[in-house]
């Protein structure tokens, strides 16, 4: 039976919710034993303006880490353009809107970003890597800022802690969740909900609605992509049509153009009856509705 994805963001969001499944997560992201871990709380994804045409910042999940330590999980189905540029300019807003006017320094707290993106972003073979502000030689200038980059599309080697994490991710139907073996009680926890979450009415309506929105939005920008694409392709048939024409042979045509429209007949007709390109012909008529005080000289010198 297939199931609602975790990719689903909701989804992921409303498993977030759950503090064992968070503070498992975290641990296994991070590479940080469960032990140290105190606390992991949810926060406001909204990042502070301070100025009115500053850029406004949205999170996906914002946690906070024994009382300190602020980290960033981002969802990220599909590619989009300059996200490396978007990424860091979450993490470095999410850094410095914790400092007041007027406050030191030392009151800037660490912060992680943490991206899980289903595509790849590069070709290498590793599918959770991690970076930070380092020297040639490795050294580490701060911990102060860090980026986790998790590609679910990639083969997993077995041995990374997020590897059953990323089973869960990739799974589309309960039976796949069933074959995560497993003794890691945030994961176990995490199936029981997305089962949970999947046997009832709410996930499933609000996804149905969700995959109609994202298809709608598909099929518009298509119908808007081929349009633009029909509409360049006439102009550029008329201006082509248009310029192997005298001046004078272009501004008769306007002429009979305006006196055929003013009997209302249709650029179709017209084009029939002078034999003439239809594109050029709809162009005419398009510049004189749009330019209802244009003269003729003045439309052939628009062309």
């Amino acid at each position: 039976m297939s199931i609602v994805s975790l990719k689903y963001d909701y989804l992921f969001k409303y498993l977030m919710q759950n503090p064992l499944v968070r503070k498992h997560f975290v641990s296994d992201v991070l590479d940080i034993p469960v032990e140290e871990i105190e606390s992991v709380r949810l926060a406001n994804p909204v990042l502070w303006k301070r100025f009115f045409r500053q850029k406004q910042g949205i999170l996906d999940i914002l946690l906070v880490l024994n009382g300190d330590t602020k980290v960033n999980i981002e969802l990220q189905i599909k590619i989009i353009r300059y996200w490396d540029k978007r990424s860091l300019f979450y993490l470095c807003k999410m850094f410095v809107e914790a400092l007041l006017f007027g406050e030191k320094y030392e009151k800037l707290k660490r912060c992680i970003s943490v991206s899980i993106l289903d595509f790849n972003l590069s070709n290498a073979p590793q599918y959770h890597r991690v970076y930070r502000l380092r020297d040639k030689e490795g050294n580490d200038l701060t911990d102060l800022l860090e980026v986790h980059i998790v590609e679910l599309q990639k083969k997993l080697s077995g041995e990374e802690r997020m590897d059953d994490w990323i089973r869960v991710f990739n799974a589309k139907t309960e039976v796949e969740l069933d074959m995560i073996k497993t003794k890691n009680p945030g994961i176990l926890e995490a199936i029981r909900e997305i089962k949970l979450a999947n046997a009832g009415k709410v996930i499933r309506a609000m996804y149905d609605a969700h995959m109609k929105e994202i298809r709608d939005r598909d099929a518009r920008d298509d119908y808007v992509r081929e349009e633009g694409r029909t509409e360049g392709e006439a102009i550029g048939e008329a201006r082509g049509r248009a310029e192997g024409l005298t001046a004078g042979e272009l501004q008769k045509l306007i002429s009979q153009v305006r006196k055929k429209t003013a009997k209302g007949m249709a650029p179709e007709e017209i084009a029939d009856i002078f034999e003439e390109e239809p594109s050029l012909v709809s162009r005419i008529c398009n510049v004189m509705k749009k330019h209802p005080d244009w003269d003729d000289e003045k439309i052939r010198e628009s062309m």
